[in-house]
């Protein structure tokens, strides 16, 4: 087996239509609000441990990117009927998870969270350190739907750009730092205002184009 060889996060990299489709593609699928956004929501408007938990997600999430864009790119060699039916898989699931986030779009709800009586912050019990730390990791790597997004998804979608697949995971890898970083410092700065159907529904629209551009991208890819 050959081995692979990384491409030095340069400018022309960062500048590339793959580093911007990875990213693009892991904000949107991070986006939607699962499980493990949740988790750094409430870690944020509670006051808790909320830096540590973002960076464990955002290491958490590298680590299955680069497992399902390198694990991919290693095997080599794939079928044309192969390749197409991975993308063809990756474009159903970018289809679906966009209705999804359509549908929440036209009926919003924002995220249950216990706020105090003067309404500035979550009532929550003390969280140590080490429960943080594990509570993190199960978000990142016990739901189903983080492999699905990353180690899967993102690894098949990055199939698309042959040589490139992994300036596309390096973009991916990007993406989901900014992400968390975005998230936990909007839930720590705006606190209970993040918290408005109005914030959920123009998220979920953008989540929606966002996952149904990339699908049309990777149907254009196969020609």
């Amino acid at each position: 087996m050959s081995s692979l060889a990384l491409p030095t996060l340069s400018l022309p990299a960062l500048l590339s239509p793959a580093f911007t489709a990875g990213m693009v593609l892991s904000i949107s699928l991070i986006m939607a609000i699962g499980p493990q956004n949740a988790h750094v929501l409430r870690m944020g408007l509670q006051r808790q441990h909320l830096w540590l938990t973002v960076a464990i997600c955002a290491v958490a999430d590298i680590a299955l990117i680069g497992l399902g864009v390198l694990g991919l790119a290693q095997l080599g060699g794939l079928s044309d009927k192969l390749h197409g039916a991975l993308i063809g898989a990756g474009m159903l699931f970018l289809a679906v998870y966009g209705w999804q986030a359509f549908q929440r779009f036209l009926k919003p709800q924002a995220l249950p969270v216990d706020f105090g009586v003067e309404g500035t912050a979550p009532k929550a019990a003390p969280v140590k350190r080490r429960h943080a730390v594990l509570s993190a990791l199960a978000f990142s790597w016990l739901n189903p739907h983080a492999w699905l997004d990353t180690a899967v998804l993102i690894g098949t979608a990055s199939l698309a750009y042959g040589q490139g697949s992994t300036v596309f995971g390096m973009g991916a890898a990007a993406g989901s730092v900014v992400w968390f970083l975005v998230l936990g410092a909007a839930a720590f700065w705006l606190g209970r205002r993040l918290n408005s159907l109005h914030v959920w529904r123009a998220l979920d629209g953008m989540v929606a184009l966002m996952m149904w551009g990339t699908a049309v991208a990777l149907f254009v890819s196969l020609f």
